[in-house]
């Protein structure tokens, strides 16, 4: 959608959350901060320490490294917290993503965005070519024909705001519809982050989440997560994960990306707030053909005016921003999305995705500025 329509976006602050195990009802900027810590007793570390462990002495719940890990739980219980549902971590966001496809079966139809994290797609693509499933690919914008794909659907997937063309599902229409066909509904959560949307709050079966990108949020992680309110689907993801697959994360990655998570509240606002501030002066720009922006969050996308080249240029011209394939970290990052044979032809060749980061407004602008003026 473009900057002249932004949907209303939830305030960072807000909704309140309850973390696990605790009685007050904070707000998501104190549960960030709060969950997931060790109990506090004198001489106890504050933060969950990384336990290397690939074994354990038999007799407990744990027995061995793939069921299970303290620094897995910490962050586990922190995201979950956030999400208001039990958290499941994985080794990526592909592998998470694969673990929820895997459940589905054979024949069954999967509903998914046309634009979408490309590993998604891919995944989608590959499983039907081996006549695993059955894909159909919709413009979630497009809630009518969203709801008509649902009624002979074993799963529907969503976005919103999708990759990279930052469109909005009616996600609460489109759950309805797609449980009333008996069908579950994932909704990827790695754009907006649980500070400014809790899909399972719209009663969505699970939320998806890279943990690479915004919750890790320093481009140093490969990690990924599912969360779910259903027990029956918690315990047989886990199995799936553990027993199955393996697609455990590592424990480094699992502290890295929970001492991440500390600070997703502070980041995720400065990142919005000049992601603002970037749609207004990029929508003025005389380069810039079209503005992308769904009114919240730190990803923007702008489509040129003079096509491909020129987003290829302006991609190697800036100081400060960086030539980028992730999003999500602290550092501004964009890249144009078609030099992917594997995107979408629906996406524009000029179109430019800017991860917006947390340095200076100004500095921001004017490295951009200064290399959309070379292409005017």
């Amino acid at each position: 959608m473009s900057e002249d329509s932004p949907a209303s976006p939830p305030p960072v602050s807000a909704p309140t959350s309850e973390p696990v195990g605790s009685t007050p009802k904070w707000k998501p900027s104190t549960v960030a901060v709060k969950a997931g810590r060790p109990e506090h007793r004198p001489d106890q570390p504050l933060n969950e320490p990384i336990v290397m462990a690939s074994t354990y002495v038999a007799g407990g719940d744990l027995e061995y490294g793939r069921y299970g890990n303290p620094t897995w739980t910490a962050f586990e219980e922190a995201l979950g917290a956030l999400e208001g549902g039990r958290c499941l971590s994985f080794a990526s966001g592909l592998a998470a993503v694969a673990t929820v496809l895997d459940l589905v079966g054979r024949d069954a139809k999967v509903v998914a965005p046309r634009h979408a994290y490309n590993g998604t797609v891919l995944q989608l693509g590959d499983l039907e070519a081996r006549g695993r499933l059955q894909t159909e690919l919709v413009d979630v914008t497009d809630t009518a024909a969203v709801v008509a794909a649902c009624e002979d659907a074993a799963l529907v997937w969503l976005e919103s705001p999708t990759n990279p063309a930052l469109e909005i599902a009616d996600i609460e229409t489109i759950r309805k519809a797609a449980h009333e066909a008996g069908a579950y509904v994932v909704v990827d959560n790695t754009f907006a982050t649980p500070l400014l949307q809790t899909p399972l709050d719209l009663d969505v079966d699970m939320v998806v989440h890279s943990a690479t990108k915004y919750l890790a949020g320093h481009s140093d992680v490969l990690m990924g997560a599912v969360v779910t309110r259903d027990e029956d689907l918690y315990a047989v993801l886990k199995g799936r994960r553990d027993d199955l697959l393996g697609a455990v994360p590592g424990t480094l990655e699992a502290w890295l990306a929970l001492r991440g998570l500390r600070t997703l509240h502070l980041r995720v606002e400065r990142a919005q707030a000049n992601a603002q501030e970037l749609v207004r002066r990029l929508s003025e720009h005389p380069a810039v053909g079209e503005v992308r922006y769904p009114g919240f969050g730190g990803i923007v996308s702008v489509v040129l005016a003079q096509g491909a080249l020129a987003a290829d240029l302006l991609t190697h011209k800036t100081k400060l921003w960086v030539h980028a394939t992730s999003l999500g970290g602290v550092e501004s990052t964009f890249e144009r999305r078609r030099r992917w044979k594997s995107e979408p032809a629906t996406i524009p060749d000029g179109l430019v995705r800017l991860s917006v980061g947390i340095e200076d407004v100004d500095d921001l602008w004017d490295d951009l500025r200064t290399a959309l003026d070379d292409l005017t």
